[in-house]
Formats: structure tokens, sequence, C-alpha cells
């Protein structure tokens, strides 16, 4: 026989925590996932200014035509001012954390623009950006970085891109403003025209060798075995303008990239008429 028998609990204490346990099970049961799992924000939440908004679209030049998506969209801010001031045909904003996203929606609905305006949680590091005619974001500069190589690849040439404080290295704006100290950076993204191209003339082919860096762009050019100079080359999204130097009489193409072709386009003073194809990247 034991020396002392084991001690019994008093039934109240017992009733007690039995009840305590099951209404901790409950809790735990009906708990969202990210409430016991917080969510890891690669990005902190600060709202831009809505003066900073304005620009930012003013700068994208946003109207009915565009499909907005901004990333690390938070209170839903720039993606409803895209819809409800702009006239944005639709705007999507991603964010990963699942507060903001109920924020955004509310904010929508409270506009009025719920219809053409919608929130995802999502890493927007897996997010499908293809679609977008302009991508606005507020990250940080790691983060552009990161997303650099596939804002480059994914997006189709001449589609805008604005930050609001970071830049992308060295990747230069198209276009920079401040609005009360804040600086807001514009990109347009450049189609890729490196390479060895052969342009179609009336007075003959020309063939003009490209090298790119992002949108700034340097170039050759020859008729034949006479070399040609070139006094201008620049590029804008997918449309290419070369200035070359036949003999003092100076040619100007304009053009747009279409993958490995480019289209002549209407322009005062330029050459009519031609058509070129890339040969080599």
């Amino acid at each position: 026989m034991p020396a002392t028998a084991p001690a019994s609990c008093p039934p109240a204490f017992s009733r007690r925590h039995a009840l305590a346990a099951l209404a901790a099970a409950a809790a735990l049961a009906t708990a969202p996932a990210w409430a016991a799992d917080p969510v890891r924000l690669d990005v902190p939440f600060v709202p831009t200014p809505e003066d900073a908004v304005a620009k930012m679209l003013d700068m994208a030049d946003v109207g009915p035509q565009d499909t907005v998506i901004d990333l690390g969209s938070g209170d839903g801010r720039i993606a409803i001012a895209a819809v409800r001031d702009r006239h944005a045909r639709q705007a999507t904003g991603i964010d990963i954390d699942p507060e903001r996203i109920a924020e955004a929606r509310a904010n929508a609905k409270k506009a009025g623009v719920q219809d053409r305006v919608r929130f995802v949680q999502q890493n927007l590091f897996e997010t499908d950006i293809s679609k977008a005619t302009v991508l606005t974001m507020y990250l940080l500069p790691d983060v552009n970085l990161k997303l650099r190589p596939r804002i480059l690849s994914d997006l189709a040439p001449g589609t805008r891109v604005v930050s609001h404080a970071f830049t992308m290295d060295d990747w230069d704006s198209d276009q920079y403003e401040s609005v009360d100290g804040r600086s807001l950076y514009l990109w347009i993204v450049p189609a890729k025209v490196a390479g060895t191209w052969q342009i179609q003339h009336p007075g003959g082919p020309i063939t003009v060798q490209m090298s790119q860096h992002f949108q700034k762009v340097t170039a050759t050019a020859r008729r034949n075995d006479a070399q040609l100079g070139v006094s201008q080359a620049s590029l804008r999204g997918d449309r290419l303008r070369l200035v070359l130097d036949d003999g003092g009489k100076p040619m100007e193409f304009v053009g747009q990239v279409r993958g490995s072709t480019l289209v002549a386009l209407a322009a005062d003073g330029a050459e009519q008429g031609w058509q070129a194809s890339r040969q080599s990247p």
C-alpha cells in the first residue's frame, strides 16, 4: 500500500479546466490560418499620399484603355484612383497581407468601383503581370531589382511602370518627378532591338547594327561598302527612331518594332516606303 494516496482534483476545478480546454480548442479551430501563422511581409505597408498617387497615374497617362496592376497595394488607393479618377478599364491590387486586402475591398466598395477593381491576396513574385498596360509599385530597392527581369520579359513593349521612391538600379527612368519631396519614377518597357537589321529602302538596302542597354540604343549603319553616319538612335517602348547621314543628306526612319520586324510609321520628314527585318540577334 502506498504511503500516501494520490490527491484527487476537486470537481469544480476539473470542470473549469475542462471547459477552458474546450474553449481554447474551439478558438484554434475557427481562427484563420494567418492568425496562427503570421504572413511574412517583404515590404511594410506605408501608404502613398494622395497627391503622389495622382501624379503617378498622370505620369503613366492612365486612361480608359488601360489595365492597371498595383504591386503591394495596401489599402487599395492607387488601384481605386486609377478607375475612379482616371477611368481605367480595370485595376488589380496585389498584396500578401489579408488585413490590407479586406481593407482595400471595403474601400473599393465605399468608392463605388468594386465592379472594376479587384484585390488579390498573393505573393507579388508569383503574380501574372503580363496583361498590365500600367504597373505601379511602392516597394523596396531589392524588391524592384528582383522584379526587374520579369518586368522586362513579361510586359509588352510600351507598358508604363511607375515606382514611388525607389529606382531600378542601372535602368535609368524615362521620367522623374518630385511631389512634396517624394521621388516618382517612370519607365517605358523597351522593345528588344539589339542585333543586325536590314532596311529595305527605295534607294537600296541599308544594314544597321544596334546594341542596347535597356532603352538606350547605339547604332552603326552602312549601305553596300559605304559607312553611313548615325546622328540619332532613340527607343521609347516599341517606337524606334534612327537618323542616318547619307552623304550630307539626313534620312529619318521612324518605325514600330514588332518582334523581328520594323514597320514604317508616318512622321513629318521621315522616310516612307521602307521596312526592316532583324537578320541576327
